[in-house]
């Protein structure tokens, strides 16, 4: 065995001739960030050996300078002897989280109210009549005999954990307790009522958690069942980053040994975290927690409760279900009441998922007579086209470059992150906003499209995605890599710890992003013979579609060119979408019926994605007709009249 040091944190391991370095910084604690799940080909686990020997199994995206100094892909080099390893910060995984003592503005729809008159879970007081000699009834035929006497209720479940501590609840009780019944199936079949908890009379709440199992962050609402209030929200990012951005990459990590195991571990621990942090804020238990909602897309869905998601990135792209039973939190070791049930929400399919489904439900696009079109641009672009007739989706695969990854100096929505870019036309130089006003880290999504934006109606980029090298200036250079533009150099004093750069390689991965989306679009509203000017409204979920400045991505062509006020943006209608369910009979027997008359349109399968996403690769298109406002703006530019 080898012993491996960990610089600047100190910690040691000791690992086998062989181990993957990535490995041995993982058991560690160090939470590493493998972008593309360890396949060596974003290049961003970047580590310096400063004593020892690794074999390096590549070298990709490592210039010759870092060589000479000593980095190495610790996803690519594996352990040869002792050593010590220096692991720049940016490589570390940071785990901002968001929370607000607040409850969220989530509206139910009017004729969606049943959950106050048929809730899905209550609390029934009884007085159960002690035993004597002279009745010698069981503790569950008696608290039976009782709750039907008192409520009316002849039968009930209970499951074998509640029934190991039922004689002991009884008795600590004094015999007067808080029966707390689940009525129904989570599809709204009917059942036999289920026993969730027996408590003492009056102690307790009767909460409930809204989860957004996403790729990129993880949020929670906690919910009072009895007033139907969103108690207080909790996000972080979603602990499986360290172990691939994108669904692809985590899939791919699932099929190593321990690998499946090890992301529900990190899904699950990152759920935990937010429902520990909610229930101390509140002063509430995880025994008060009674139900829980989930959605997420299908990959997400399939780790969160351990399944092989593995069909799904092989052709035919076949999940191993689409409507997942409903399982009790003690299964997945979830901080709640361990007989609460964990209701997934349904999907459409491979890469059409429960957050489609939710967010469909809550957007109320399926009961609108508007031709609507919702898209939710994360990792992966999925796109829903209908209204209250019909519905019709696909997922284009657009990559991570949106959430900072597969971008030199691309980082997520973090404090530090530059989020906005105005370049000046005449003299070319960059202004810029960042998150929490801090020195420049780095360049998030909606950063990225702003400054793509700004780079091609200046000039300083062509409609190819080429960097003006003829320009008067020095913001554009040459490096190893190739040209770039420079946003932000280098500047200990002000923060700034390395130049923010833009570099020709970035632009293309940022361009076959947009094009994936855009041609989502086009071959979605082709299928059913109508053009995106038909769309009368455009829906913009996600947390990232919340800061997503429209105009700026209609002019690389990521949006369609259509007016603004046909443009709306939702925020996480995942989640809300999930509360909805959380809390309603009827609308979580609506979105079952949104996901079974959704029609799915697998784009690997159909030969226009490929001509569409050929034509989209083009700042903003190859067909200048279906951007007008982009062409005069670009007209405007060159004639000299400003940008």
């Amino acid at each position: 065995m080898y012993r491996v040091t960990l610089e600047p944190g100190g910690q040691n391991v000791e690992a086998a001739p062989g181990t993957l370095l990535s490995e041995a910084i993982s058991r560690a604690g160090v939470p590493l960030n493998l972008p593309c799940g360890g396949q060596g080909r974003c290049g961003r686990c970047q580590i310096v050996v400063r004593e020892g020997t690794v074999r390096r199994r590549s070298e990709l995206r490592l210039t010759r300078q870092q060589l000479s100094e000593g980095y190495v892909l610790a996803c690519q080099s594996l352990v040869e002897s002792d050593l010590v390893v220096f692991i720049p910060p940016q490589e570390i995984v940071a785990h901002a989280v968001a929370s607000e003592k607040a409850a969220a503005d989530v509206a139910m729809p009017e004729d969606a109210r049943d959950w106050q008159e048929h809730p899905w879970v209550e609390v029934l007081p009884v007085s159960v009549t002690p035993p004597s000699l002279d009745d010698n009834t069981n503790d569950l035929d008696r608290l039976q005999r009782d709750l039907g006497l008192t409520h009316g209720i002849e039968s009930v479940q209970i499951g074998l954990p509640l029934l190991r501590t039922l004689g002991r609840n009884l008795r600590e009780a004094d015999w007067r307790v808080d029966v707390v019944v689940e009525r129904a199936n989570p599809d709204g079949a009917a059942a036999t009522p289920r026993l969730v908890d027996v408590r003492p009379l009056g102690t307790g709440r009767l909460l409930g958690a809204a989860i957004d199992v996403g790729t990129t962050s993880n949020v929670v609402y906690l919910v009072d069942l009895v007033s139907g209030r969103v108690v207080d929200t909790a996000s972080t990012f979603n602990g499986q980053i360290s172990c691939g951005e994108d669904v692809i990459s985590r899939i791919i990590y699932s099929r190593r040994e321990g690998g499946l195991a090890h992301l529900q571990q990190l899904v699950i621990g990152t759920v935990n975290g937010l429902l520990e942090e909610l229930l101390q804020r509140n002063g509430a238990a995880p025994r008060d927690v009674v139900r829980l909602c989930v959605a997420g897309n299908t990959t997400m869905m399939h780790l969160f409760l351990g399944i092989d998601p593995g069909f799904i990135r092989l052709e035919p792209y076949i999940p191993t279900a689409n409507h997942l039973p409903p399982v009790r939190a003690a299964e997945l070791g979830l901080l709640a009441n361990p007989e609460a049930c964990v209701d997934c929400l349904p999907g459409v399919g491979a890469y059409v998922g429960a957050d489609i489904t939710a967010g469909v439900l809550s957007s109320e696009m399926y009961r609108t007579e508007k031709l609507t079109l919702f898209i939710d641009v994360g990792t992966n672009g999925e796109i829903v086209l209908g209204n209250a007739d019909w519905l019709i989706s696909c997922a284009c695969s657009a990559g991570p470059a949106f959430e900072g990854a597969g971008v030199q100096s691309g980082m997520r929505a973090i404090p530090g992150a530059i989020d906005d870019v105005w370049i000046n036309p005449e003299t070319f130089e960059p202004t810029y906003r960042t998150i929490g006003g801090l020195a420049p880290r780095g360049i998030c999504g909606s950063g990225l499209i702003s400054l793509l934006a700004e780079m091609l109606v200046t000039g300083i980029v062509d409609k190819s995605g080429r960097l003006n090298r003829s320009l008067p200036t020095r913001r554009i250079r040459e490096r190893d890599h190739g040209p770039e533009y420079l946003v932000a150099p280098a500047d200990p004093e002000k923060g700034i710890s390395e130049d923010v750069v833009l570099s020709e390689v970035d632009i293309a991965n940022l361009i076959r992003a947009k094009g994936a989306v855009y041609a989502g679009f086009s071959v979605l509203t082709r299928s059913v013979g109508i053009s995106l000017a038909d769309v009368e409204e455009v829906l913009i979920a996600g947390s990232f579609g919340r800061h997503i400045n429209v105009e700026k991505a209609v002019v690389i062509g990521l949006l369609p060119d259509m007016p603004w006020e046909r443009f709306r943006y939702l925020g996480n209608t995942s989640v809300r979408g999930a509360y909805q369910a959380l809390l309603s009979r009827g609308l979580r027997r609506e979105v079952t019926e949104i996901a079974r008359r959704m029609t799915y349109l697998e784009l690997s399968a159909d030969n226009r994605f490929m001509e569409e996403f050929t034509s989209a690769l083009f700042l903003p298109h190859t067909d200048e007709t279906a951007f007008p406002s982009v062409s005069r703006l670009l007209r405007k530019r060159a004639s000299g009249d400003g940008a």
